[in-house]
């Protein structure tokens, strides 16, 4: 049965307007993706890679044209149902991965839960260990994330980002901050937690990094070919 999840991207713009002329940032972004395939977005800074990501993720509402998630348009949703979309259909992680230094590995990877809770206490909590194992970290579970490496906390990232079943996982340059050998490993987890029912997209500088995924979308000047 094909996957019902779906993202479409129709000639999306988005302008900022100043006090004297009005800056095109992206100009008629168009693509679709299905369930289980990956796109890696490249191009130099400034090009509107990470304008385009706060759209994907509802963060930012385009200029014109239409963002189309799982046959849903989030933006003609009220501010509250766009809140528990986004919540619900969408993981992020970022290139420092906020992490909340006072809570343990585990509870990091719950907050995404707390918001709008559909299950027992109980089996967030299985599901969030089920998590950890699979990056590797079931070892990890009470630690703080002082105590990890750049490479392990961004594995609780990832973790933290996929605890609600998302639809859509987004990574703004998941691996900048890492050394070479951490930044392919952590490449290494995200293609192999890639699934049927997810569409994972990555903004990111590394060649490297993009070459692990189905596609790439090169941005420059607000303009993307599709290779």
């Amino acid at each position: 049965m094909p996957s019902a999840v779906s993202l479409n991207v129709d000639n999306v713009f988005k302008n900022y307007s100043t006090a004297h002329n009005t800056v095109e940032v992206l100009r008629g972004i168009s693509f679709e993706m299905v369930g289980g395939e990956s796109l890696a977005i490249t191009g130099p800074s400034g090009s509107g890679k990470s304008t385009l990501l706060q759209i994907l993720g509802t963060l930012d509402e385009p200029s014109a044209g239409i963002v189309m998630i799982n046959g849903r348009d989030p933006f003609s949703l009220p501010e509250a149902e766009l809140a528990r979309f986004r919540n619900s259909a969408i993981g992020f992680v970022f290139q420092d991965h906020h992490l909340l230094p006072q809570y343990s590995v585990l509870e990091n990877v719950l907050i995404p839960t707390l918001a709008y809770p559909t299950s027992g206490s109980s089996s967030s909590r299985d599901a969030a260990i089920q998590l950890l194992e699979r990056v590797g970290l079931e070892h990890r579970l009470e630690h703080r994330p002082a105590e990890l490496s750049g490479g392990e906390r961004q594995r609780v990232a990832v973790a933290r980002s996929l605890i609600n079943g998302p639809s859509l996982v987004l990574c703004d340059e998941p691996t900048g901050s890492l050394d070479q050998e951490t930044a392919g490993d952590v490449g290494d987890l995200l293609t192999s937690l890639q699934n049927v029912d997810t569409i994972l997209i990555v903004v990111t500088h590394s060649l490297e990094l993009a070459g692990r995924f189905d596609r790439r979308l090169e941005l420059r000047a607000g303009l993307c070919s599709d290779h």
